[in-house]
């Protein structure tokens, strides 16, 4: 049963609906969370924001173009300026699967700004002094507000994630210059490879992380063009001519943000590509990502049965039954994060190309996911970065004692005595389970070593000039 007087009687075009009394949101809005109750997920911060900026700066824009009376102008705006300050949250509640190309959000916000601006003016709840359709959509559709809302709620939290990106490539800058002395074993495929300084590989991870910020610098430009004053399909219709122009200096003056007319309103709304290409771009951030985590992973096995080249920041207890263990588990959650991200890309690009003609009605989850993209990505790479990277040590001691064994610093006598010769130092050399410069200087003593290219024999003073100082062949050149 429900309690008496809980509810209160709305009508829409397709009848009557019961709305809970106090919700400021109403028959659209409850149609919706009647008919998708689907994942409980309710509409990121981002989109609310983006969608009550469109609503002010309409209202404002339809008075000074003379279509919308002054009080109500301002009651909208007023109402407005609330819902972007996060006072009516709340009030939002249709999940994230639902009608197709957001006609729900659309009228959730709506009618959540019709109903508080009819607050404003003295009026009651679902009284609608202010018209959720006539006024607070004056001039617009859910095709092209959508659109827009998708790249203002982008736009919004773009400077937190770049801070988040720069600030993690800067802490691994700086470990890169902390541990540019630490001399130890190169690998590629897994397997031992030419000297390399730990500086060196912390270096080249920072320089990836700053340039995969620069590519979601440049995707985000595109999300500065907007198409709203299209409405229904890119024509105009129901918009006075000079309404997409005052829109977007509104809403450039009113957030901050400096944004630019759509050069073709019916290509801003048949086409998500730009919303796909900053999709692609934090994806590609976190591939990067997923690839440092494993590194760190690999770097910091062990301890006594693993590589053990950095110490990573104990957090947390590592086990619930093994006394003692340490787990990466920072570096275990970043992987985690991006493989969430990557997957909610997925779901960008699959409903990017499902568009169809004027319109692409899988707008919802395209915004769902952007937003969650870039939550995830802004939350684990600040722990990432404060709980792991600027806490990282190494362990000068395990690296060199790992690269006094490597057999493939042999590399460095090809100029001497050519890749064959080396190739069969190293058998030797790990056949027997010794040093390759022993083998080499023991081979050169009793002659059996020839330059490549003239007809006299190896010294062994050649074999240690060249093997002696293991640094210099992490810094190019011909050492031999």
């Amino acid at each position: 049963m429900k309690p008496p007087n809980s509810y209160r009687n709305e009508m829409d075009s397709m009848g009557v609906v019961e709305v809970p009394r106090e919700a400021l949101w109403g028959a659209q809005t409850q149609r919706a969370v009647i008919n998708f109750p689907i994942s409980g997920l309710r509409p990121w911060r981002a989109f609310i924001w983006a969608m009550a900026a469109i609503k002010t700066s309409a209202a404002n824009v339809n008075h000074e173009l003379g279509l919308l009376d002054k009080d109500i102008a301002s009651a909208i705006s007023q109402a407005g300026l609330e819902t972007m300050d996060g006072k009516w949250d709340d009030h939002f509640v249709v999940d994230p699967f639902q009608a197709g190309a957001g006609t729900s959000h659309n009228m959730n916000a709506n009618e959540v700004i019709a109903n508080r601006a009819t607050q404003i003016l003295g009026g009651k709840l679902g009284e609608y002094l202010v018209h959720p359709n006539d006024h607070v959509n004056m001039a617009q559709s859910t095709n092209d507000t959508i659109p827009t809302a998708i790249r203002l709620g982008c736009l919004w939290r773009l400077d937190e994630l770049l801070g988040v990106v720069e600030a993690l490539s800067a802490a691994l800058a700086d470990k890169a210059e902390e541990f540019d002395n630490v001399v130890k074993s190169g690998r590629t495929h897994l397997q031992d490879a030419v000297p390399v300084r730990l500086g060196q590989e912390f270096s080249a991870y920072a320089l990836a992380v700053k340039r995969d910020a620069e590519r979601i610098r440049r995707s985000a430009e595109g999300l500065k063009r907007l198409g709203i004053g299209g409405t229904a399909a890119g024509s105009g219709l129901n918009a006075h001519p000079d309404y997409h122009a005052k829109m977007i200096n509104k809403l450039s003056k009113s957030i901050g943000l400096e944004l630019f007319t759509s050069d073709n309103l019916f290509e801003s709304m048949q086409s998500m590509a730009d919303m796909s290409d900053f999709s692609g771009t934090m994806r590609t951030l976190a591939i990067t990502m997923t690839r440092i985590a494993n590194d760190f992973r690999l770097l910091t096995s062990g301890p006594s049965t693993g590589l053990d080249e950095i110490k990573l920041p104990i957090v947390q207890p590592g086990s619930s039954i093994m006394p003692g263990k340490v787990n990466p588990v920072m570096a275990e959650m970043t992987n985690m994060a991006m493989f969430h991200v990557q997957g909610n890309d997925l779901t960008v690009s699959l409903a990017a190309q499902a568009g169809q003609l004027e319109l692409n009605v899988m707008m919802p989850i395209i915004a769902h996911n952007l937003f969650e993209m870039m939550q995830v990505l802004i939350g684990s790479l600040r722990a990432f970065s404060n709980k792991c990277v600027l806490g990282i040590e190494a362990n000068p001691v395990k690296a060199e004692a790992w690269l006094s064994k490597n057999a493939i610093v042999v590399t460095a006598l090809n100029p001497l005595i050519g890749y064959s010769a080396g190739a069969a130092l190293v058998k030797e050399a790990i056949a027997d389970n010794r040093r390759i410069s022993e083998v080499a200087v023991e081979r050169a003593e009793a002659g059996k070593l020839k330059h490549i290219h003239e007809d006299r024999p190896v010294s062994p003073e050649e074999i240690n000039a060249a093997l002696s100082d293991l640094r210099k062949l992490t810094e190019g050149g011909i050492i031999s």
